[in-house]
């Protein structure tokens, strides 16, 4: 069931959001060679107990961190360590929290000091895939339309969609209907309306789509080892446009 959420509860969501935005603008800042993943976890907890929400994923069907931290291959649900980051790493960092009954969820990929060409270059369309997608999020547009603006801008630009994991509504549940592919033709899928939210998270791989699962259960990495990123923004579905609630990457 697809819940539609009323001006108010948008409301809560965006501050929800603003939580998320806040942590992971400051992890992104504090990332850097030498950093262990483990203390950025630490971190935004901290800074979410502080603002008076809890962590989502904390305990999220035996999730053990708060924050996702996937390094290099690492595509999803990296759990954070003490192994120090490196020059030329890239780190994926997803967080959510809920506030006052609501979720917020987002996630970014930030570089470790100077990385190279092709690391920077699959940063850049992954987060520029992103916002293909959140532009097609208009009242009126099939669900499918999302999709396949960023998969076709993802392979536009010589990477590769992750199949299996993909974005959701969000709410008072962290994952909620419908789902949100970051591929497939145009045109397919509910027609998008006024209040729903949707967390647009398109994964992005260096090589092929295709990822193995690691034995702690959670961290999917790419098959062929190479690079892989995330972007994610929850979003509001609105008469004027997509609303992101969980302001700029």
């Amino acid at each position: 069931m697809i819940h539609i959420k009323s001006p108010k509860e948008i409301e809560i969501m965006r501050r929800a959001n603003a939580i998320v935005a806040e942590v992971l603008q400051k992890l992104s800042e504090l990332a850097g060679p030498g950093t262990n993943t483990l203390e950025l976890d630490r971190i935004s907890e901290e800074i979410c107990r502080t603002r008076g929400a809890k962590p989502a994923f904390k305990g999220y069907r035996g999730y053990p961190f708060s924050l996702c931290a996937s390094v290099n291959e690492q595509v999803v649900h990296g759990f954070p360590n003490k192994s120090t980051l490196k020059e030329g790493d890239i780190l994926s960092m997803d967080f959510g929290v809920l506030f006052e009954g609501f979720y917020g969820d987002s996630a970014v990929t930030v570089p470790i000091g100077r990385v190279k060409e092709n690391a920077r270059k699959l940063m850049e369309a992954t987060k520029e895939s992103l916002f293909k997608g959140i532009e097609m999020a208009q009242e009126g547009n099939r669900l499918s339309d999302i999709s396949h603006a960023v998969q076709e801008w993802v392979e536009q630009h010589g990477f590769s969609v992750v199949r299996n994991f993909v974005g959701h509504g969000i709410g008072r549940e962290l994952h909620e209907d419908p789902q949100v592919p970051n591929f497939g033709p145009p045109g397919k899928g509910i027609r998008l309306r006024e209040g729903m939210v949707l967390a647009i998270e398109p994964m992005v791989n260096e090589g092929t789509y295709e990822v193995d699962i690691l034995d702690d259960g959670w961290t999917a990495v790419t098959r062929d080892r190479r690079l892989s990123a995330h972007f994610e923004h929850s979003i509001a579905v609105t008469k004027n446009g997509p609303d992101i609630l969980s302001g700029p990457a």
